[in-house]
């Protein structure tokens, strides 16, 4: 007798943070935050570093790296992703945009 393999279905209103019930200030963190991550993991694995490597090259302790490594970058702050980014030699631009203000009272209004 074969398994059936299940698959939970979930629709999303296009953005996870929101789905999830974040503020709009918490998703912008966490947003930002998933895109450091993004580059510094994509940094590691080019250069095949092991977590005890990344200790050194980073200057952390090793929890921490462990926690980098296995996306756990929620009570990271981004100063400290940003510090990790500039010891692998990776330069970082944060850009800012205008929202209109109509934009974001539609956006409150929909959640």
């Amino acid at each position: 007798m074969t398994k059936k393999a299940y698959r939970t279905r979930h629709w999303t209103k296009g953005d996870i943070f929101d789905d999830l019930n974040f503020s709009q200030a918490e998703a912008a963190s966490l947003k930002i935050k998933a895109r450091i991550l993004s580059a510094l993991l994509k940094q590691v694995r080019q250069h095949g570093y092991t977590q005890t490597e990344l200790a050194e090259v980073l200057e952390d302790y090793q929890p921490n790296i462990s926690n980098l490594l296995n996306g756990k970058i929620s009570k990271m702050s981004i100063e400290k992703l940003l510090t990790y980014a500039y010891r692998l030699n990776l330069d970082a631009a944060i850009s800012l945009k205008f929202r209109p203000r109509s934009l974001r009272i539609k956006k409150m209004q929909t959640a």
